[in-house]
């Protein structure tokens, strides 16, 4: 054994003092970057020989992938930089990271010279843009240079590679900049050319969304945008474009107009595709009834799709016959599908105008033939305001009695005097007005109005027998029969000065009077108890006394008296 490694002792040394002897050997200059083979590998430290009196110690450290491997191993040619070396000792410092990067600066460098491209990795994101790493050599790319518009999300591009222009480089700081939107820019322009040259109307174009407003989207064609204007997306109503395209989707499109003065470019998508309003009234003549999906509410009515491109218009006067709709979501709601009726079809305008109530016949027709005017019918009482009660006839129809049809003789203040809801009532119908959907009930009209006999039971002139209802300041109301009502107006009551009519009678009282007015169109009967009196005295005889004081009184005294008597007879 001793042998063995006294034989490989003495081939070392001959190696190493035939290279001692070498006029190359040792031949190695501080700062330059040298051929070295790697002799040894452990956990710590990379000795490498260089053609020196020593081999070089290098940190282990500085051959480790970011993973924590070793990429080298014994027998491995690397470059390295000689950081300083000792001629007396033999001794040499070494680094395989300084000479990677003095190697990717000379790199860098001829990239900037020669206007070439470098691809780096994005590491991470710090202050004002990212870090990239080149080769081993950490580059910072400015937050204004990584595309040609704001990235909305900075943190995505982290961990992806890409390629870059070189703007600057400082070797002594270490410093390098670089730039991806200089290269997009250049590519964009390229294509630009590209495609003015080529872009006309009519052409299919391929594009991809780039931003999305409400107006409509902007496209990047490869180096020119268009616009596609919401209405050239779709010949169907849609409210945002958000509903048909997401940003960076890849469209198909045709060029509707290219201003090549302005590089201005509209676009269709809509257009690859036939217009379905093409022959619409043929499709969708007026009468004919159709379903739809209702696509959108709007106060004034719901839009529903007739067909993919092709809507029309329910007006919410157009929903029901019956009910007063105060929203069209009383009826319907978005995503219903719904039967209805074409009113009328505008091709140029593509305007259909549409009916949900058409379906079904009109109830106010079959209501008019069913009750004609005069018709006596039962219903139940749905609601009582002050002016009436509403009486379910038909469905979504109802009859209204008016408070002033409900008793020929009654002062009825509020139906609710009478009446509650839920209650069932039996009245006729006087009026059907189909066209202005108005249907008007009675009940007094059941029975003949009591005043129709009134003018004949009861002249001018005659004399009646009734009781006092009521006294008011004006007079007295006296029922003469049962719903029949005279007024005795206060200047009827007496030939004196009356100043209260309760002076006089009480309610309940029985009286007697003289009919002095009647009408049966103003329910009218005008009574006078004055005039009844009046007509007692004039019948009483009159007697004369032949005593000493008249016995002297002459033919022309007593007709003197009695114009007297009579005059104030009249007066009164």
């Amino acid at each position: 054994m001793a042998d063995k490694e006294t034989g490989h002792d003495e081939i070392n040394f001959e190696s190493a003092l035939e290279n001692y002897l070498n006029p190359d050997f040792g031949d190695l200059e501080e700062g330059s970057i040298t051929k070295g083979e790697i002799v040894r590998v452990d956990d710590d430290n990379v000795l490498v020989d260089v053609n020196f009196k020593s081999e070089g110690q290098i940190p282990a450290a500085e051959f480790r992938d970011p993973a924590g491997n070793m990429t080298v191993s014994v027998g491995d040619r690397v470059d390295v930089y000689v950081v300083r070396k000792n001629e007396m000792d033999g001794t040499i410092t070494l680094s395989f990271e300084k000479a990677k990067r003095m190697q990717v600066f000379d790199q860098l460098e001829d990239v900037q010279e020669n206007n070439r491209v470098i691809k780096g990795h994005i590491v991470r994101r710090i202050k004002g843009g990212y870090t990239v790493d080149i080769g081993g050599v950490e580059a910072f790319l400015p937050g204004s240079h990584v595309d040609l518009r704001p990235v909305p999300d900075m943190d995505a591009l982290v961990n992806q590679e890409f390629e870059f222009r070189v703007l600057k480089i400082n070797r002594r700081r270490s410093n390098v900049i670089v730039s991806r939107r200089v290269l997009l820019e250049e590519e964009r322009d390229s294509k630009r050319q590209d495609l003015l040259r080529t872009l006309e109307e009519g052409q299919i174009v391929q594009g991809k969304a780039k931003n999305i407003t409400e107006y409509g989207v902007f496209v990047d064609l490869g180096g020119l945008d268009g616009l596609l204007h919401i209405t050239d997306m779709s010949w169907k109503r849609i409210r945002h474009p958000k509903e048909m395209i997401t940003m960076g989707q890849e469209l198909t499109l045709k060029v509707l107009s290219f201003d090549r003065e302005n590089n201005k470019v509209s676009l269709g998508l809509k257009q690859l595709v036939p217009d379905p309003w093409q022959d619409i009234s043929a499709r969708f003549p007026e009468g004919a009834k159709c379903t739809g999906k209702v696509t959108n509410l709007v106060d004034y009515g719901a839009f529903v799709e007739l067909e993919p491109g092709v809507e029309g218009l329910v007006h919410i006067s157009e929903m029901s016959w019956t009910r007063k709709l105060r929203h069209p979501s009383q009826m319907v709601h978005t995503g219903d599908e719904v039967e209805v009726v074409i009113l009328g079809v505008d091709g140029e305008k593509k305007r259909i105008s549409l009916g949900m109530k058409q379906v079904r016949p009109n109830p106010w027709e079959l209501v008019a033939e069913r009750y004609p005017e005069g018709t006596v019918l039962e219903g139940v009482i749905k609601n009582i305001t002050e002016f009436g009660m509403f009486i379910g006839i038909e469905d979504g129809i109802d009859g209204l009695i008016h408070v002033s049809d409900i008793s020929w003789t009654k002062k009825v203040r509020h139906p609710n005097e009478l009446y509650k809801v839920g209650d069932t009532v039996q009245a006729k119908v006087l009026t059907v007005d189909q066209e202005n959907e108005k249907f008007t009930l009675g009940v007094k009209q059941l029975v003949d109005d009591p005043w129709g006999h009134v003018p004949d039971t009861y002249p001018v002139g005659c004399t009646i027998k009734g009781v006092v209802t009521n006294i008011t300041d004006f007079g007295l109301f006296v029922e003469v029969e049962e719903g029949i009502e005279g007024l005795v107006h206060v200047s009827e009551l007496s030939g004196k000065k009356v100043k209260t009519p309760a002076e006089i009678y009480k309610e309940g009282q029985e009286i007697q009077a003289k009919v002095i007015h009647v009408s049966a169109e103003e329910r009218r009967l005008g009574l006078s108890i004055k005039q009844i009196k009046d007509e007692e005295e004039r019948r009483k005889p009159k007697e004369f006394h032949s005593g000493p004081q008249e016995a002297g009184q002459s033919l022309g005294d007593l007709l003197k008296q009695k114009f007297e008597e009579s005059e104030n007879s009249e007066n009164s």
